[in-house]
């Protein structure tokens, strides 16, 4: 997880993933965020109603499939436009606390399922070496057939990787709780938004 003063440029992004590019994940629970969390992970599970209707979860599946939810001005995911296939290798760039941060991760999965009444459609992503945390996190929209209504549901599981941050935990809880907050936010906005 490289530090920086200043944001890093598209090409430094680029030479910072192709690092991580033939690495393994950075845990070995990988998949953990499809079933029940295992021990020593912190769980972290947030969701919010955006809405009801098929237009709705349109709207909210695009902007999940664009990284809105990820892109809170102080977050951004980079390469930009970069798929959510499994395999693809971002770079999540955090400014937080006067300086600048790489985060790697891999995408593991894609959902898009209907069972019970519910379709729904997201990703999860897994931490790479150079990132300060380990762990997963999900991303997925529902749409719920019996009330008609759209939800993002945000699922994380995580424990300190980097030495720095398993100093600053509680800093790096503020952090994760803000990210919730803002990501449930901006997925609100995309999903109401008709432009």
């Amino acid at each position: 997880m490289p530090f920086r003063l200043t944001r890093p440029s598209e090409q430094q992004i680029a030479a910072f993933l192709a690092t991580q590019r033939d690495l393994t994940f950075s845990y070995g629970e990988v998949g953990c965020t499809r079933d029940a969390p295992p021990a020593g992970f912190v769980l972290d599970h947030n969701r919010a109603l955006l809405g009801a209707g098929g237009d709705t979860f349109d709207r909210a599946v695009a902007a999940l499939h664009a990284w809105r939810q990820s892109s809170l001005g102080w977050t951004s995911v980079h390469p930009r436009g970069a798929p959510t296939a499994p395999g693809t290798d971002v770079a999540v760039v955090v400014r937080h606390f006067g300086f600048w941060s790489l985060n790697a991760c891999r995408v593991l999965y894609e959902i898009d399922e209907s069972n019970t009444g519910v379709h729904r459609v997201g990703f999860a992503y897994g931490t790479l070496p150079a990132h300060g945390e380990v762990g997963e996190e999900r991303f997925t929209v529902e749409w719920h057939a019996a009330d008609d209504s759209v939800w993002y549901d945000l699922y994380a599981l995580s424990k300190p990787g980097h030495p720095l941050v398993r100093f600053a935990y509680p800093l790096a809880r503020h952090l994760q709780r803000r990210f919730a907050r803002e990501s449930k936010q901006a997925m609100v906005d995309a999903a109401r938004s008709t432009t």
